[in-house]
């Protein structure tokens, strides 16, 4: 039979899978799992079982995360802070991501649709123009202007 969990039981026992978890990890183990210059909390979330959601929401876990993230970077497994900022913009800067590229030939065709409407648009108000002044002599005259 299936026990069920109170929301306070389930926090603690997600602590607990956190707390485990980081235990049983090694040094070289936290170093593969940096990205953007702290750990990756999709992996973290999968070792441990539980929903990413948990570091955020369960306020235990995310102090102890916090409290191990900064150990980590007192033994320079993580860089610090300023560092990972640093680096992140420096990648964004020198790697176009392909949505921006997919972004840029979207654009580049609207402008080229745009100025095709607008060279359309001043065609038929000449013509619009044309058939304004037929009307006007049709209408006082009652014949067509040859």
């Amino acid at each position: 039979m299936v026990k069920l969990l109170n929301g306070q039981q389930k926090a603690d026992q997600n602590l607990a899978t956190f707390l485990s978890w980081a235990a049983r990890k090694a040094d070289a183990e936290y170093r593969e799992m940096v990205v953007r210059g702290q750990l990756n909390r999709k992996e973290i979330a999968r070792e441990c079982e539980f929903a990413k959601s948990v570091l955020l929401q369960n306020p235990r876990v995310r102090e102890s995360l916090k409290t191990l993230e900064a150990s980590l970077r007192e033994r320079g497994i993580l860089p610090l802070p300023a560092v990972a900022e640093s680096e992140s913009l420096v990648a964004a800067v020198t790697t176009p991501s392909p949505r921006a590229a997919a972004d840029k030939a979207r654009l580049k065709r609207l402008e080229a649709e745009n100025a095709a409407l607008k060279a359309e648009l001043i065609v038929l108000r000449s013509q619009l123009d044309r058939y304004r002044v037929m009307d006007s002599v049709l209408s006082s005259t009652g014949r067509l202007p040859r």
